[in-house]
């Protein structure tokens, strides 16, 4: 409105506006990171690192994965089962269903065959599409997990980098990836680049756990802090965790709850990880071993740059309020987007056209933190400059 003098375009002319500039509206919203830079809004380099989903221009049943259309053909057939059983009946006994009903069956029967074959068109779609995945209205959305256990949406997944120091985003990414494990890297990297800083900590959830992109992340000068996931089930069962085994360096050795050495039996690669496999020769006659484990040996992996996730590990025990600053931090922006946007979050269809949707409301959110942390007249001063 400031930018055309009140002049109210309608929507045909917003929406091709959007269309027809999308890099150029990703480049404002960089630009508008660099002045918070300048003057001096961007806190010091920290930044926490989170992904939320977010709905797309597609419905779920429009959504077909490999066991959604297992169900829906199962579905389907029970339904023709159901309505031949009940022409049975009506060959047996033509009183037990009027004529009109049998049409309607023999109506119901057809309709449901054409749909079962125009969903086997589907399954061959599907069996060739990337992630094996087929969306009817938005190709590029994803069906992904949300929190709520057995709930979902069809959508996309928005990464953001936000500074703790006001809460602005500094970068972002739309992906349709459904998960954050191979995100905090390049989130970093994006971060580091737009703050302008060689040195960067990083904070993020469990979700982002993953050794390589831990590893990359310090081979580059970033400081990593991201929990790791409690997904063994031995401590519930009343045995020992992989913490309570001490790795000693200078032997390259772990020392077990009961005083033992497990040393180095073997190597091998898994997932393209090199692992390494410790256990003790003692284990059989361990008076500790039914609180050890269930087989002969307890075995111990340990990957090949295990230091550096130690060290973080290490570095989080002395921060023990980092995770409550991420959350602080990133969770805000999240809740406001999703608030502006509405229940039915983005408006536009394909990754490219949602990538600018979102670069306009990052730009919008952006603009409004530094309105209220200085003011419109200041603000309006600094662009000018």
């Amino acid at each position: 409105m400031w930018l055309t003098g009140r002049l109210a375009p309608d929507f045909k002319t917003i929406a091709d506006f959007r269309k027809d500039n999308g890099e150029a509206i990703r480049r404002v919203c960089r630009q508008f990171v660099e002045l918070s830079r300048r003057l001096g809004l961007l806190g010091e380099a920290v930044v926490a690192i989170d992904g939320s989903k977010f709905k797309a221009v597609n419905n779920r049943d429009k959504n077909f994965t490999p066991r959604k259309l297992k169900a829906r053909v199962q579905q389907l057939e029970e339904n023709i089962a159901r309505y031949l059983a009940d022409l049975d009946r009506a060959d047996r006994d033509p009183t037990l269903l009027p004529a009109p009903r049998v049409s309607q069956l023999k109506e119901k029967i057809a309709a449901v065959k054409a749909h079962i074959r125009k969903l086997g068109k589907i399954e061959k779609e599907m069996l060739r599409a990337p992630g094996r995945q087929v969306s009817l209205t938005d190709p590029d959305a994803r069906s992904m997990a949300t929190s709520g256990r057995g709930t979902g949406m069809v959508g996309y997944n928005v990464q953001t980098a936000v500074d703790t120091k006001h809460h602005l985003i500094v970068a972002y990414e739309v992906t349709n990836v459904g998960h954050d494990r191979s995100q905090l890297f390049a989130m970093a990297k994006e971060a580091r680049r737009a703050m302008r800083t060689k040195e960067l900590t990083v904070l993020a959830d469990r979700g982002y756990f993953n050794g390589p992109e831990i590893l990359d992340c310090a081979r580059t000068g970033m400081i990593p802090l991201v929990p790791k996931p409690l997904t063994s089930g031995s401590i519930a069962e009343g045995r020992f965790d992989k913490r309570d085994f001490v790795y000693i360096a200078k032997d390259d050795e772990y020392r077990c709850p009961a005083g033992q050495r497990a040393i180095k039996r073997y190597t091998r690669i898994e997932d393209d990880l090199t692992l390494h496999t410790y256990w003790s020769s003692a284990c059989p006659r361990c008076p500790l071993k039914v609180r050890c484990t269930t087989g002969d040996y307890r075995r111990i992996r340990r990957w090949e740059h295990e230091a550096v996730l130690e060290a973080m590990q290490h570095r989080l025990d002395r921060k023990p309020n980092a995770m409550k600053l991420r959350r602080q931090t990133v969770e805000h922006p999240f809740g406001t987007l999703k608030a502006w946007m509405g229940s039915t979050h983005f408006l536009t269809k394909r990754l490219p056209r949602v990538s600018t949707e979102m670069s306009l409301h990052v730009l919008a959110y952006n603009l409004k933190r530094i309105m209220q942390i200085m003011g419109i007249r200041p603000l309006m001063q600094a662009m000018r400059a």
